[in-house]
């Protein structure tokens, strides 16, 4: 295995706001004056005192008196407080439970709290009770809390720096803390490291001072290359979140660990080259472009996720041949689209725009010309993929017939019909709509001729992607009356953020409907992506799984068991596996599970193996010839 155990290296570890997410008195407070009138205020004294004391803003036996002082809290107060606390212990401390019960003679907990709390919830994850050192309370006859005990060091300034010398630890000494008071054993010349943990709270002055900064235990485990949970830490993997993705997506990261930014508008291709460097994972929605020279920008990075159904905005080839997985939500916004296509269609068919601008104005036009009802009607949609066969069904439920072309085979659902050819169905249609995917071939594959084919006074509808009409031959086709309604929502060049200017041949023109590329853009629909998107990337992270990729042969692994995961990606070129499978013998490797997929760039194998292996081994796999990109998951 390639991490040691802790001898004769000793970890200090403090408690309130690292050991847990919160601090253990201001919680106590909290519960012990519910229903006091006052309640929100007092707490919030004793929380601004814990905070000057963590800053060393305040001197610590001072603060602790007046928080004692005002806390009116007894014996079932701190019962409630320990149940609570469980709920509140840190991810990471949760997540490495094992390292800290192996390594029990190597850990203290040292903290200015208090040992009435502290020792149920730190034994629980493999503390030993002896090893926890904290304050004490006094309580009077009938349990309640009357102050601190004096004659315990932790109870005076400097507490800390008096018990750490009283132990007469030998080693090194680590102090992992996220106070003053802990930086100050450091300081003392008592530990050799000090490193600020920062998963629960952020303290600039802390940070400042520490030795190093850790946002999770993985990181100072890792830091220090012992045994942990995670193969390498997920505070440290930074997560780029651009064009106002759903909050649920930044909510499914952010809870399992990951560095998080977040950007509501789209960047152009310098600034993504810049802020791509180090990102480990993006999404994006439709705006924003990953080109070759931004995927060569990014030297960290590991997956894209296309919070949307297309992904023509990345340069899929590219991506795969450096080792960058690709997902999309094919389906998130499928509903949400057809009831914009079918909404549209019915106002436009009614004639129902130039009505309702005219009564804006004063003029009012009761009549029914120009106004049909859909039923009856042909539809005829270019493109039948999941859009287009839901779009089928509800239209069809409507009285419409319904007529489809796709260059792929599809079976039709319902009383669909396929015709042969896009000419056939542009002639034979009162509403198109379009339904197609960004792909370069689409590219202005209705122009001018195409509307020349189409009935006079038809319906045209593009909800798909901008690039495939010709804008100007349409702007021409609906000055002309060829086209008596028309609704897009997708143009060949759309602003990048809501403070751009829009710019179009069709502004201003009649019975046209034009929206901001909003098809998918309910709070469905982007909920739903919010947690789809996410889900796969995390998947693929977490466990190596690729199912539902665009770019990468999919694999559906079972979770990871008690193993370890190596995931190599390399040029799909003949002899890759027998060369890895050769290394796993000369290391005499115990292989309990073993997966390989390939397309046509790329082979994707997943070996699950014993946790017993040596660096030499893992360089060797790194070496083999046509390797992209390696990973190693435990």
């Amino acid at each position: 295995m390639l991490t040691q155990t802790l001898n004769p290296t000793h970890i200090v570890i403090d408690f309130d706001s690292t050991f847990t997410k919160v601090e253990g008195l201001d919680e106590l407070a909290h519960i012990a004056l519910a229903g006091h009138n006052d309640r929100e205020a007092i707490v919030q004294q004793i929380r601004e005192l814990t905070d000057k004391g963590m800053n060393g803003e305040m001197a610590f036996a001072e603060g602790l008196r007046r928080r004692i002082a005002l806390l009116s809290a007894d014996r079932s107060h701190i019962e409630l407080l320990v149940d609570y606390l469980r709920t509140k212990v840190s991810d990471s401390f949760l997540r490495n439970k094992t390292f800290i019960t192996d390594n029990a003679d190597h850990i203290y907990v040292v903290s200015s709290g208090f040992k009435e709390f502290i020792v149920p919830i730190v034994t629980e994850l493999g503390v030993r009770a002896d090893h926890v050192f904290a304050n004490e309370f006094v309580f009077d006859e009938e349990g309640r809390i009357i102050g601190v005990d004096e004659t315990n060091v932790l109870a005076s300034d400097g507490g800390k720096i008096k018990l750490l010398r009283t132990l007469n630890l030998t080693g090194d000494i680590y102090v992992i803390g996220d106070g003053y008071t802990d930086y100050e054993l450091r300081e003392s010349g008592l530990a050799n490291r000090f490193y600020a943990f920062t998963e629960n709270v952020n303290r600039p002055r802390v940070v400042q001072v520490a030795d190093h900064v850790s946002g999770s235990l993985d990181e100072f485990l890792y830091d220090n290359k012992l045994s942990r949970s995670q193969s390498y830490p997920k505070s440290r993997i930074k997560v780029l979140l651009l064009e106002n993705v759903h909050p649920a997506a930044v909510r499914a990261f952010e809870e399992e660990g990951f560095k998080v930014e977040f950007l509501k508008g789209a960047l152009d291709e310098d600034e993504l080259c810049e802020r791509i460097k180090d990102v480990s994972i993006i999404g994006i929605r439709s705006k924003t472009q990953i080109t070759k020279r931004v995927l060569e920008s990014a030297n960290r990075l590991m997956a894209i996720g296309a919070f949307c159904i297309g992904t023509n905005q990345i340069d899929l080839e590219t991506a795969t041949e450096r080792g960058v997985a690709v997902f999309n939500a094919p389906y998130s916004n499928t509903r949400s689209v057809v009831e914009l296509a079918i909404g549209e269609m019915i106002m436009l068919i009614r004639n129902i725009v130039p009505k309702s601008n005219a009564m804006h104005t004063g003029h009012w036009d009761k009549s029914a010309s120009g106004s049909y009802e859909i039923r009856g009607k042909k539809l005829g949609m270019v493109g039948y993929g999941s859009i287009g066969t839901q779009l089928s069904v509800v239209a069809e439920a409507l009285g419409m017939e319904v007529y489809f072309y796709d260059v792929v085979d599809k079976l039709a659902i319902g009383n669909a019909r396929k015709v042969r050819s896009l000419e056939e169905l542009l002639q034979i249609s009162d509403v198109i709509s379009l339904h197609v995917d960004g792909r370069k071939e689409n590219t202005v594959m209705i122009g001018k001729a195409e509307f020349d084919l189409m009935k006079d006074g038809v319906i045209f509808m593009n909800l798909s992607r901008g690039h495939v009409v010709d804008i100007a031959a349409m702007a021409e086709a609906i000055k002309s009356g060829k086209i008596a309604g028309a609704a897009v929502d997708v143009f060949p060049k759309e602003p990048k953020t809501n403070n751009e200017a829009f710019e179009s041949e069709l502004i201003g023109l009649s019975n046209v409907i034009l929206t901001p590329h909003i098809g998918g853009s309910t709070e469905e629909a982007q909920e739903n992506i919010g947690y789809y998107v996410p889900g796969k990337l995390l998947e693929y992270i977490n466990n190596g799984s690729t199912y539902g990729s665009v770019n990468f042969p999919e694999v559906q692994l079972p979770k990871l068991g008690d193993s370890h995961r190596l995931l190599h990606i390399h040029a799909n070129v003949p002899g890759v596996l027998a060369k890895l499978n050769s290394i796993f013998a000369k290391y005499e490797i115990n292989i309990s599970g073993q997966y390989l997929k390939t397309n046509e760039l790329i082979g994707y194998v997943i070996v699950d193996i014993s946790k017993k292996y040596s660096e030499e081994f893992i360089q060797e796999i790194k070496a083999v010839e046509g390797t992209i990109r390696f990973r190693m998951l435990y």
